[in-house]
């Protein structure tokens, strides 16, 4: 994989939190009106944790990991999250069917959303939590949008 960063090691391309804080007073009204349309907190966690993996976002991985692990989750299906695919028996349904709708939605330039993936969330999730669903994983993306363009660093490797 080829260097992508330009900026030297560590150091954000700008603080975009303090040059616009009313870009991030409006994702974090988006984040929090997410945590209340009732998704499980830990299907949510998976949720983030496998669109910023997709994304490549170090910042996002780093605290969504340590949010699930902070929460309960096992550090195995936290590990195992990139190939979730090929050991579906440590999630559920509903979380398989977050997650391949996480994928799809992440990728929608390449996938545009198979019929196929849309059934099997409709299978677990109703409109409206599918609809939740989708918003969370737009936040998500938005988020990872901003930390990776301005090279938002995990906190303890600033």
């Amino acid at each position: 994989m080829s260097e992508i960063s330009d900026t030297p090691e560590g150091k954000p391309r700008m603080e975009y939190h303090l040059a616009s804080p009313d870009a991030v007073k409006a994702m974090f009204a988006l984040s929090f009106a997410v945590q209340k349309m009732g998704i499980e907190p830990a299907l949510l966690d998976l949720v983030n944790l496998r669109a910023s993996l997709i994304n490549g976002c170090a910042y996002c991985i780093d605290l969504h990991n340590r949010e699930a692990l902070a929460r309960g989750e096992s550090a195995r299906r936290l590990n195992l999250l990139p190939v979730w695919h090929e050991v579906p028996h440590l999630y559920t349904s509903r979380e398989r069917a977050a997650l391949a709708w996480t994928e799809a939605v992440t990728l929608i330039s390449q996938t545009h959303v198979p019929d196929e993936v849309y059934a099997q969330a409709r299978e677990v999730f109703s409109e409206t939590e599918l609809t939740n669903l989708n918003l969370a994983v737009v936040a998500i993306n938005g988020w990872n949008r901003f930390a990776i363009s301005f090279r938002k660093m995990p906190e303890e490797l600033k």
